[in-house]
């Protein structure tokens, strides 16, 4: 059987666009079949590429995912990868692209890598997320690679919600809402909610009250293995859990949002060995003048 890549790219802008070309011409050049999955919305004449439907099975039967854009577009994509369990690599043509693997001025080597298989595949630890009712009865279920966003729908108001660990209450609040992430979301809306970085090894869920009116409001960091639930007042506004950005499940007023770690990793492509204090340091350009490192 053939080798197979699934293309993602941001088709917003016309660069990206280029570039999603230019990997496809590289790919097939190198004996590779190419599809691509891109936004229906999408004004792209995209020739004689093969292009499929965003759904569980776009990625089925290919070796790997690779995106093209920032990292909205890398969401998206590795919700795709997971759904047949497949590794996604992201090349990082927008902005911060905290989760890419290569910048846009490195895509030729990235590209280069794949065809060559020189690559490994690490994997990334998710979350596992069901809604339930005030009756419990189950609503939805879903997943998350960075994190499950509970917000309140009612932007008059705060929402009324309870923090449990671990079968036990924490604390109650009046908030925007409430964030439940892991490692490698702690770079992403929870790091930006207040809460910790941190390094992807790491096995943890991190929950981060967002905007909340409570005299103890600080983020938490809690064992892989236990429950983070959030219960919402039943007297209090509708609910939505938004995980990643990009699947959602209604929360009415008294439903409760059960948070695991989750059973499956998402399997994750790996270019280099650089340290993620590099990568840090790097994407949100932080200030190391004056260091000068282990002496000895």
């Amino acid at each position: 059987m053939g080798r197979r890549i699934l293309l993602v790219p941001h088709t917003g802008r016309a660069d990206n666009v280029e570039a999603m070309f230019e990997a496809a011409d590289r790919l097939r050049a190198a004996g590779i079949e190419v599809a691509v999955c891109a936004d229906e919305r999408a004004e792209v004449d995209f020739g004689d590429l093969e292009v499929v439907a965003h759904d569980e099975a776009a990625a089925a039967g290919c070796e790997m995912v690779l995106v093209l854009g920032g990292d909205g577009t890398f969401l998206r994509a590795a919700d795709l990868a997971f759904a047949v369990d497949v590794p996604v690599l992201g090349i990082n043509l927008g902005h911060v692209g905290f989760l890419a693997e290569s910048e846009a001025e490195s895509m030729d080597d990235a590209i280069e890598r794949v065809i060559s298989c020189s690559y490994r595949v690490v994997g990334r630890m998710t979350l596992s997320v069901r809604v339930l009712d005030q009756d419990g009865q189950l609503i939805g279920t879903s997943w998350a690679l960075n994190e499950a966003s509970v917000e309140n729908l009612n932007r008059s108001g705060v929402l009324d919600a309870v923090l449990e660990i671990d079968g036990r209450p924490v604390s109650s609040y009046g908030c925007d809402g409430m964030l439940i992430s892991s490692p490698t979301g702690s770079t992403a809306y929870a790091f930006s909610a207040g809460g910790p970085v941190l390094w992807p090894e790491l096995d943890a869920i991190v929950v981060v009250p967002n905007n909340a009116h409570a005299l103890f409001a600080k983020p938490l960091v809690v064992s892989p293995k236990s429950c983070v639930a959030v219960e919402s007042v039943s007297s209090t506004s509708p609910a939505i859990v938004i995980m990643d950005g990009t699947r959602d499940i209604t929360m009415p007023p008294g439903s409760r949002v059960e948070v695991v770690r989750g059973e499956r990793e998402v399997k994750w492509v790996r270019l280099d060995s650089l340290p993620f204090a590099d990568r840090l340091v790097s994407k949100f350009r932080l200030p190391v003048e004056g260091w000068r490192g282990p002496r000895g």
